[in-house]
């Protein structure tokens, strides 16, 4: 057989599975135009909280790493003694940086910062102790750092708004367990819809695949056109939804710049993008698997 008939009969097969595909999804117009709305829905749903949930992080993050752990040394620590712990924090790896400030410079500090408000004429001595300002790698080891340094024989005291922090770290958690949950749950919604338009179109078709098995077609074979069918209308869904979550941050998201100064919205579209493609042909493909699979099996 020549090379030339070999692409014949591969784009003699191209064509068939194509136009199978096609005549499947026009079949039913109105139950597809359905499943390809509540996809739409589903990925406009999930792709906004993917958004938001970005920025927050992206925020929150920025917030927990301004975090730092003041550190404040006992009265009878001298300055060497003090400098010497920056030895021991620079070892540890969870430590980003150690700033040693010597209470001649914290008192020179709150002069500047109180101003007239402080005098202080009336100070025979220095009231504040040697400190140290650590910041962390992560934002999650402070507490367990902060601890770590308190042990130590020098040490006075520590503080890192201990609640704000732990508020902080709940806050992300929660939002990525209600992220999961989300995604799931819509993402089951959409493959229900579209599980069940392409049962209709198989119902539709039930003695032709009948006499397919009969000649000895393989349910691969009987089922691709299908799942190509899931896959055309998660994708044609993602991108109606993608449509409008574009305009919507055309629209929506530089008002909010303007009134949350302090967010950064900040987000890959091209890489958003691409998940809620893939979000939506997956949900196709799994739902058209599933549908035709069991009317096989039967």
């Amino acid at each position: 057989m020549t090379s030339e008939a070999i692409i014949s009969v591969d784009w003699g097969r191209l064509r068939f599975f194509l136009g199978e595909v096609l005549t499947n999804f026009t079949r039913n117009a109105g139950m597809q135009f359905t499943a390809i709305g509540t996809v739409a829905v589903t990925i406009v749903l999930l792709g906004s909280f993917l958004y938001v949930r970005q920025t927050l992080t992206t925020f929150g993050t920025g917030v927990l790493k301004q975090i730092e752990i003041a550190v404040y040394l006992k009265d009878d620590v001298g300055d060497p003694q003090a400098r010497a712990l920056a030895t021991r924090f620079a070892k540890d790896n969870r430590i980003a940086a150690a700033i040693y400030v010597p209470k001649a410079q914290g008192l020179k500090r709150m002069r500047a910062v109180l101003g007239k408000d402080f005098d202080t004429s009336l100070l025979t001595a220095n009231p504040l102790p040697n400190t140290y300002r650590v910041r962390v790698k992560d934002a999650d080891s402070v507490p367990n750092v902060a601890a770590w340094i308190a042990k130590d024989p020098r040490v006075a005291k520590t503080d890192y708004a201990a609640d704000t922090v732990q508020k902080l770290l709940k806050t992300a958690a929660v939002l990525g367990r209600a992220g999961i949950a989300l995604i799931v749950l819509l993402s089951i919604s959409a493959a229900i819809v579209i599980a069940n338009t392409i049962r209709l179109t198989v119902f539709a078709r039930r003695r032709e695949i009948a006499i397919m098995q009969l000649v000895g077609a393989t349910n691969l074979y009987i089922r691709m056109p299908f799942i190509a069918e899931g896959m055309l209308a998660g994708l044609l869904g993602a991108g109606v939804a993608i449509g409008v979550l574009a305009a919507a941050q055309h629209e929506i998201v530089p008002k909010l710049a303007q009134t949350l100064a302090f967010v950064t919205f900040d987000v890959n579209g091209t890489q958003l993008c691409l998940e809620l493609l893939g979000c939506g042909a997956a949900v196709g493909i799994v739902a058209a698997w599933y549908s035709v699979g069991r009317h096989l099996r039967a």
